[in-house]
């Protein structure tokens, strides 16, 4: 660790102020608009939430469908993760698991219910293969659908990362030493990933109940949280005093989810060394899992794959005449095209400029002795528990007067805090793997701290860079539960035009829309993958 440095002050200084003015104030106003009744603060709104939109109902749905969802999506986590690192079947087939597994992160949310209802809708793609409606999709069992899709994504990585460290020789020991199959699993695949399970569980739950996205295209009558917010805050009648107080109560399910991790932490299992052993060949394990995880990456094209037909389909599903009419009408709406730039613009700013933020809020903390630094983890802490709704309306009540309403700005700094914790963990714990005295060697050169910095810190971590700004742009992309409040007529992005573009049901120009920003974070996702293999080569 380097000695204090007037520039460390400065420079930790900048990073408060940020997320003072972006995080703690507009949280603090929310709390107190909340309990502004316009006779004095008092609990009255909270009385009067529960009491006119029966909101313990709402908040019942939404505990029930994020919980069914949470508990499938860690499932079929566990089981294709397991199926990648414990099982011998067909290597190539893990490389396209992984891929499909991973693809629906690049789409918004708000598609994957327009694409469940061409998917499993009465003329949809999956209900012609099955010659009937296999069940009704508005409400419970569309969001279920939806919400297992959104989330499978973020816990099978959860689970594929703890995979990774599990050492394999214990299952061989296990059996060499003569116990069942069952005892055998119990103890050397679910105990040290007992950890990790409860947190895929919480992630996907704590997604799925903030989510607003999947809500605004397949609720239906079932009522959820977020969409009720959203209800409040942008109906015939706007309430933000009533908005304030169901923003507030959405915090709760993900301040327990979170405090609920750090208890699990407790759980993680650790080896003193992994080997890179391999499995022997098991006939029965490999092919039930092998079908298994089959039949869940064919499940995920089945119900995205209509995204990619309708477009190119005159009129899907009563004319399947192929054309390019509806991608060029996109192209040819000035519009469309104008908000899709909005959408690269803000997600190119956002990840310049949040990428800076993230890398040296962790270089604070990870390479100085700063009394202070722990508040960068506080920080993180905090913005892994908000969710993108109650940041957003937060904005909205704290900056509604201001010049920063109706800009890009705002739309960037709530992305930047908004999806601020995975990248400033990225750069914390890379950082804090390297050689800690290489501060005081440049020192002793006659380098200042920054010049350090510049020259060597940042050149051995270039690779978790480009991994920050990939992970900021593509999370900008496809994100409309933070920005949903904030948006104006000149500051449209593609998510949030999509949501506008529902209401006159144009659901060709919504897919092309989606298949743009797919596009886009494909290329960007390829191009983040390429760089970091050849930083990582070069080092």
């Amino acid at each position: 660790m380097s000695k204090v440095k007037p520039e460390m002050r400065i420079l930790f200084a900048l990073i408060l102020l940020v997320f003072t003015v972006f995080l703690f104030l507009p949280l603090l106003i929310l709390l107190i608009r909340s309990l502004d009744t316009g006779q004095g603060y008092t609990f009255g709104n909270y009385a009067a939430v529960w009491k006119e939109r029966d909101l313990i109902g709402t908040v019942l749905n939404s505990l029930k469908v994020s919980a069914a969802a949470a508990s499938i999506t860690t499932v079929l986590g566990f089981i294709l993760a397991y199926a990648i690192h414990c099982t011998r079947i067909f290597h190539p087939m893990k490389g396209v698991l992984k891929t499909v597994i991973v693809a629906p992160m690049l789409l918004p949310t708000i598609t994957y219910g327009f694409a469940i209802m061409y998917s499993f809708g009465n003329q949809g793609l999956i209900t012609k293969l099955a010659g009937r409606n296999l069940f009704d999709i508005y409400g419970f069992n569309g969001l279920l659908i939806g919400y297992v899709a959104y989330t499978l994504p973020s816990a099978f990585l959860l689970l594929h990362n703890a995979f990774k460290y599990m050492d394999k020789k214990f299952i061989i020991v296990s059996h060499l030493m003569g116990d069942g199959t069952v005892r055998s699993f119990t103890n050397t695949i679910l105990r040290p990933m007992a950890g990790t399970l409860g947190g895929a569980f919480v992630l996907s739950f704590i997604l799925s109940f903030t989510d607003f996205g999947i809500p605004a295209s397949v609720g239906g009558t079932y009522k959820v949280v977020a969409a009720e917010l959203y209800e409040v805050m942008l109906g015939s009648i706007p309430d933000l005093n009533q908005g304030a107080v169901i923003a507030v109560l959405m915090l709760a399910p993900a301040v327990f989810g979170f405090w609920l991790l750090h208890y699990l932490e407790k759980l993680h299992f650790h080896y003193d060394k992994q080997t890179g052993i391999e499995l022997p060949r098991h006939k029965l394990r490999d092919v039930s899992f092998g079908i298994v995880s089959a039949a869940v990456a064919v499940g995920i094209v089945s119900v995205f794959a209509v995204m990619f037909i309708a477009p190119w389909l005159s009129r899907y599903p009563y004319d399947l005449t192929f054309t390019f009419k509806h991608v060029i009408s996109v192209f040819q709406t000035g519009d469309l095209t104008k908000v899709y730039g909005h959408s690269l613009w803000v997600a190119l700013l956002t990840s310049l400029l949040g990428t800076l933020i993230a890398y040296c809020a962790a270089l604070l903390n990870a390479r100085t002795s700063l009394r202070a630094k722990p508040v960068t983890d506080i920080v993180s802490m905090i913005t892994s528990t908000v969710p993108g709704m109650v940041l957003g309306i937060s904005y909205l009540l704290l900056f509604n007067g201001s010049s920063l309403k109706g800009t890009f700005a705002i739309l960037v700094f709530c992305n930047i805090v908004h999806f601020f914790t995975t990248p400033y963990l990225m750069a914390k714990n890379s950082l804090s793997k390297m050689n800690p005295s290489w501060e005081t060697t440049g020192e002793l050169l006659g380098d200042s701290w920054l010049q350090t910095v510049y020259r060597v810190i940042v050149p051995n971590s270039v690779s978790t860079v480009i991994e920050m700004f990939g992970y900021y742009f593509i999370n900008s992309m496809v994100t409309i539960s933070g920005i949903i409040f904030l948006v104006s007529a000149q500051t449209a992005v593609v998510a949030s035009k999509i949501k506008e573009l529902q209401h006159f049901a144009k659901f060709n120009e919504i897919f092309v829309l989606s298949m743009l920003i797919f596009l886009t974070n494909l290329i960007v996702k390829l191009v983040c993958d390429y760089g970091q293999k050849r930083t990582t080569l070069k080092q």
